[in-house]
């Protein structure tokens, strides 16, 4: 999956925002003002990085080599995939909606409660 394929799928998911909080090299995407996956832009490398349920994070890493501890992120629920890498594009779709289920799941019951209701 390139990274445009990626950012239009992305951006299909409910109260999705496009935001770029440290610059416009990073491309951050937020469900109700949080942080649910981070696009480097000027990497060599393209990836994206997610927030991950810590047993799952782990278990990704030594499946796929293309994912990796995210830098600059907190190493026990943050992962970054390669997009040129060895998982699937449909699994790839499958962490990003796990991020944001990890994301709002911490947030109070009506926030929660709004973004479930605007995926009925």
């Amino acid at each position: 999956m390139n990274i445009e394929e990626l950012y239009d799928y992305c951006l299909r998911s409910p109260l999705v925002e496009t935001t770029f909080p440290f610059g416009e090299e990073t491309l951050v995407l937020k469900v109700l003002g949080k942080m649910v996956a981070l696009i480097p832009l000027d990497a060599e490398v393209k990836s994206i990085s997610l927030k991950c349920n810590p047993e799952k994070a782990i278990a990704l890493r030594e499946k796929y080599s293309c994912v990796k501890a995210a830098y600059h992120m907190n190493k026990k629920h943050w992962n970054s995939i390669e997009l040129e890498g060895d998982m699937p594009d449909e699994e790839l779709k499958e962490w990003f909606q796990h991020s944001i289920e990890e994301v709002v799941k911490k947030m109070p019951k009506k926030l929660q409660e709004e973004f479930y209701g605007t995926i009925k």
